[in-house]
């Protein structure tokens, strides 16, 4: 038959080729393997201010004084945040800071504990 691989989602054995998709007749899971694969090798590389990387979970400092938009309040110069998450967009860091709330913060305006 071929290197046809086992469904991504459900780990079938059952996948088979359409055209240049692959198809599982378990969980109708179709994906292009090429597209797939060069998902993964661009997976944007996210870094703070003094050019270290960040990941999901690590703690980090807030290096600037931030003014808090629709607020009065700012973020004051070494306020650090736990626990944070990486995602897509212009403000890169999703995270909770203690007497604020939810917020989301530029990358560039931050260093890796």
């Amino acid at each position: 038959m071929g290197n046809i691989p086992n469904c991504p989602k459900c780990n079938s054995e059952y996948t088979y080729e359409d055209g240049n998709l692959y198809i599982c007749p378990e969980c109708g899971h179709e994906w292009n393997p090429q597209v797939e694969s060069q998902m993964n090798d661009e997976k944007k590389v996210v870094k703070d201010a003094n050019g270290n990387t960040l990941n999901d979970g690590d703690t980090i400092t807030i290096i600037k004084d931030l003014k808090v938009k629709g607020s009065s309040s700012t973020l004051k110069i070494g306020t650090k945040v736990k626990n944070i998450r990486l995602v897509d967009g212009d403000h890169d860091i999703d995270c909770k800071i203690e007497g604020f709330g939810a917020m989301k913060l530029k990358s560039e305006f931050v260093k890796k504990v």
